[in-house]
């Protein structure tokens, strides 16, 4: 596969690939230009997005269309007095003009703040209040409709509005309407060609443990991070599909469904889909031949338990999965029923992929991976000593040396919090791991999950990964729960797999079964049978939600 942004395509091993590798980035560089535009000029009919739904509707788009509709859409932008640092807030799910809008604000230098449409109106006053936002564009669903609605009141200054599909009421307008009657050439005195690595491209809102979400911003020499992302680590083909399970509104859609992939020359396949069914998505795969394919480990969770073997998976040449640790037993289940191995990685919306499992690497199902390129990995012990081989610590990114593609300029208008989380050439992620003597990575959990138990440190993954080689278990989530004695113990919260009924007999046999499978002390004292766990829109399954339930003195429904 030919990557004009790479120096060398191919190496030999890890060694290799980070002492030889470079991304060849310009003086000034902005997506729209250097990279749509560029491609549609040379290949206007490559494939740049194959879309469908649950309808039965399709689309498929070439680099020449989305060129055209984000011009296009760059000029509605303009007409509503969007300007260079203007925010505007995309809550698009997975509806295609989310693609048409992104590239158009990138084309006047606007700033781009993907967002989730089960944002509440609170969320929403928080966001608007925060990045000034001056224009909302949103998919056209009544909750988040109303949240919107609800929001304008408590804002000095409410956002324009937008709707895509439909609008016409209560001040919504017709992004679709707009676009279609808007020009296809934008005037060059509002086009942004020149953009360095100061000039703010993307806001991310990222839920932290206290306090309310901060903004990470992104530069737009963001995308050339992800041609690592893309290459190396999803191994997209030249003239193939990607699909990347993720909506629109997390860090995630950058990574798999834009920027690395459309570089390295494959088109992005896009299900947007009202409720995951995993009959429904591996059909869709089947059907319009996805070569490339990543997923939180969840949607793995869902597919083993499924007919595997029914589907073709003749075209698929790579499979990938990022969001939480993937447990070992789904590793195997999938790769005996389809021959495909699952490579890992770990990264946030601050980072692009900060260690992943590469193609010249044998996966080690459980395992992030080794570090990425210029991704100068170390763990940190409380005191701030470098951890030796096995020894956990928090795991941080030194930028003394070099400061990767794809990392995040900082937070937002708050230089107190990025000073807290980066400083003296120092990013602290605050995710716990350790190093094997192999240079890959284990992933322990976030620095406040980590379970502290009568003098015992368990990280809930692996609780989690030995319930779930037991065959009743099919998701499940550890936790701490508060005791008097011991401090905290371990709490499982489990999803059981068709064809069992929750029972005290059932209660011992999964403690049983993980005293065995590791160590003693670790086995949970508190399990607990739910019909769902609460989860993200992107699959990962929000601890956060249980703990707080646990603390108000509640459960999840049963």
């Amino acid at each position: 596969m030919s990557c004009r942004w790479l120096n060398r395509e191919t190496f030999t091993s890890h060694e290799d690939f980070l002492q030889n590798c470079k991304i060849l980035a310009p003086e000034t560089f902005n997506f729209a230009f250097d990279v749509v535009d560029t491609i549609a000029a040379e290949d206007p009919n490559r494939r740049a997005l194959v879309w469908c739904n649950d309808a039965g509707e399709e689309h498929i788009f070439t680099m020449a269309d989305v060129s055209r509709e984000s011009r296009r859409a760059a000029n509605v932008f303009l007409s509503l007095g969007i300007r260079r640092g203007d925010t505007v807030m995309l809550i698009l799910r997975r509806r295609y003009e989310y693609w048409f809008a992104l590239v158009g604000l990138a084309r006047i230098g606007a700033i781009a703040i993907p967002a989730t449409n089960l944002l509440m109106k609170k969320d929403i006053v928080y966001r608007v209040k925060a990045a000034s936002v001056k224009m909302i564009l949103c998919i056209n669903e009544p909750s988040i409709r109303k949240a919107v609605e609800e929001a304008e009141a408590e804002v000095a200054t409410p956002p324009i509005k937008a709707l895509a599909p439909g609008g016409g009421e209560n001040g919504w307008l017709d992004f679709d309407a707009l676009r279609a009657a808007a020009s296809d050439t934008v005037d060059p005195a509002y086009e942004f060609r020149v953009a360095t690595r100061d000039d703010i491209m993307l806001l991310y809102f990222t839920s932290g443990t206290t306090g309310q979400p901060k903004m990470v911003a992104h530069n737009f020499y963001y995308p050339l991070g992800h041609i690592v992302t893309a290459k190396f680590w999803q191994c997209v083909v030249e003239g193939g599909l990607h699909l990347t399970v993720a909506e629109t509104g997390w860090g995630k859609a950058a990574w798999g469904k834009i920027y690395g992939q459309w570089m390295c020359g494959t088109a992005v396949m896009v299900y947007d889909m009202d409720r995951f069914h995993a009959k429904n998505l591996l059909e869709v795969m089947q059907k319009y031949g996805v070569t490339t394919f990543c997923a939180p480990p969840t949607i793995y969770r869902y597919f083993i338990k499924e007919d595997l073997k029914a589907y073709d998976f003749s075209k698929i040449v790579h499979c990938g999965t990022a969001g939480e640790p993937l447990n070992p037993e789904v590793f195997q289940q999938f790769y005996e029923a389809t021959g495909l191995k699952l490579h890992e990685s770990f990264g946030q919306t601050e980072l692009t992929v900060t260690a992943g499992t590469f193609p010249w690497m044998e996966p080690k199902p459980g395992s992030m991976g080794k570090a990425s390129l210029d991704y100068d990995l170390d763990l940190l012990d409380p005191d701030g000593r470098s951890c030796e081989v096995g020894e956990e610590g928090q795991l941080v990114v030194r930028t003394n040396r070099v400061k990767p593609y794809g990392m995040f300029v900082g937070y937002h208008l708050d230089p107190e919090l990025t000073r807290k989380m980066w400083h003296d050439d120092v990013y602290y992620t605050g995710d716990l791991a350790w190093r094997d003597e192999q240079g890959y990575f284990w992933y322990v959990g976030r620095a406040d999950d980590v379970i502290k138990s009568s003098g015992y440190r368990i990280g809930p993954f692996e609780v989690e990964s030995a319930l779930m080689e037991h065959p009743a278990v099919l998701e499940c989530a550890i936790t701490a729960a508060p005791d008097p004695v011991r401090g905290q113990i371990v709490k499982a919260t489990v999803v059981l797999a068709k064809g069992y009924t929750p029972s005290d007999e059932l209660v011992k046999e999964l403690q049983n079964h993980v005293k065995h499978v590791t160590a003693p002390y670790k086995y949970p004292r508190i399990v607990v049978f739910v019909d769902e766990l609460p989860k993200t829109a992107s699959g990962k399954i929000r601890h956060a939600v249980i703990r707080q339930r646990d603390a108000q003195g509640g459960n999840l429904p049963g």
